[in-house]
């Protein structure tokens, strides 16, 4: 494997491994409506505030979302709008699976 390869399957590996939270798929649908700060965030998901950072420092690292400073404030925003259509494709081949399972206990009975 060419170093790459290496590297680009560590990247997605690296934005897997963000979306592993359930709490940071939920802060990511969040940001794809509207820039928010950590206060609102940790408000508008009721989780605490230094639960919404530390989700938010990995969301960051990954490249995912953007901090930009406004004022004394930092707003959190969504990196690539990709994303959400990504996590959407994924959201339908869950669906799909629940389906199917489903039909198969109806199968079964």
């Amino acid at each position: 494997m060419s170093n790459l390869t290496q590297e680009v399957t560590q990247l997605h590996a690296d934005i897997c491994s963000a979306l592993a939270d359930p709490r940071r798929i939920l802060l990511l649908y969040a940001l794809a409506e509207k820039p928010y700060t950590v206060n609102d965030l940790a408000k508008y998901l009721d989780i605490s505030q230094p639960m919404t950072s530390r989700h938010l420092k990995i969301l960051r690292e990954r490249g995912l979302v953007v901090a930009t400073r406004d004022g004394i404030n930092v707003e959190y925003s969504l990196n690539d709008h990709r994303l959400i259509d990504a996590l959407d494709l994924l959201r339908e081949v869950l669906r799909d699976r629940i389906v199917s399972r489903a039909n198969l206990i109806v199968e079964l009975k």
